[in-house]
């Protein structure tokens, strides 16, 4: 369904407690929300080039979209009511909820990760990788947070007391971008080389070309099943990978659709945001969007 206006622009997704579905337009400044109700509210967030990126839900009762041009982090209340938090000169582009409830970020930039309190405290610490581009980040299964480096073609950890480890990738040129959790290991896209990767907490990897290597995978996400799915941004697909690291993909109603984030919905939905201007979604299992 086409949401907000044209060339919007929807890139992050995420669902909040009451199971409204939210995503950034990052041409616009703005995020958006769709209610169960098929309504659609736009929020601005910032001025229209500050492009707002990842959206999460909060441990407050909050949306927090990272704002890459706008070097800050934005808070969202479901009420519709705004603050930005400043993060001067990082282009802050992902983010996740840490087992410390606070939310934690890359900050591609500056070559740093975040820590945000949800008062609005911010700790910064520096990485072993000059520009690495830190890019997505997660909560792993080990309490700490991970992240793709995609410069630096690998992956890192942080721990709660900003202790970073790194993890080379096996494959030159891999590119990583997106990360999520399992619950045992962490599973990652490589837009490089078309492939999906999964590494353990203890540093194992292990890689899964795709079909289609010109697929340039973007983003991807665990579901209660523990299989991932990830979208293939020149491919205009949506796929799926079982912890075996079988693969199936699934077309899009238009294979120039960019489909960039992902959320899994509490009815069993999987949403996903279209840069070309819509949301898709299709129930988990059957894959028809």
């Amino acid at each position: 369904m086409a949401v907000g206006e044209a060339g919007c622009g929807p890139y992050g997704v995420a669902v909040d407690p009451d199971g409204d579905v939210w995503c950034t337009q990052v041409h616009r400044g703005r995020v958006g929300r769709l209610g169960a109700d098929g309504d659609f509210q736009d929020v601005p967030v910032g001025p229209a080039d500050c492009r707002p990126t990842v959206i999460v839900a909060g441990p407050d009762e909050a949306m927090w979209c990272s704002l890459y041009q706008g070097n800050a982090i934005g808070r969202v209340g479901l009420d519709g009511s705004v603050r930005c938090f400043g993060v001067p000169g990082a282009h802050p582009y992902g983010l996740a909820v840490g087992p410390d409830s606070a939310l934690w970020f890359t900050a591609m930039n500056t070559d740093r990760i975040g820590r945000i309190t949800v008062d609005g405290a911010i700790t910064e610490f520096d990485l072993p990788t000059p520009g690495g581009f830190p890019s997505m980040i997660t909560g792993g299964p080990d309490g700490a947070l991970w992240f793709t480096l995609n410069r630096a073609n690998a992956i890192g950890r942080i721990d709660l007391d900003g202790g970073v480890r790194t993890f080379p990738l096996p494959t030159p040129g891999a590119a990583p971008v997106g990360i999520t959790s399992t619950g045992d290991s962490l599973w990652f896209v490589e837009i490089g080389a078309g492939q999906i990767g999964r590494i353990t907490p203890e540093g194992d990897i292990v890689e899964h070309p795709l079909p289609d290597r010109e697929a340039r995978p973007h983003a991807i996400i665990a579901t209660s099943d523990g299989c991932c799915w990830f979208t293939e941004w020149a491919a205009g697909r949506v796929g799926r990978i079982t912890p075996s690291g079988d693969v199936e993909t699934h077309p899009l109603p238009h294979a120039r659709s960019e489909p960039h984030g992902l959320a899994a919905a509490p009815d069993g939905r999987l949403w996903v945001a279209l840069e070309s201007g819509s949301l898709a979604w299709a129930m988990l299992g059957r894959g028809q969007f």
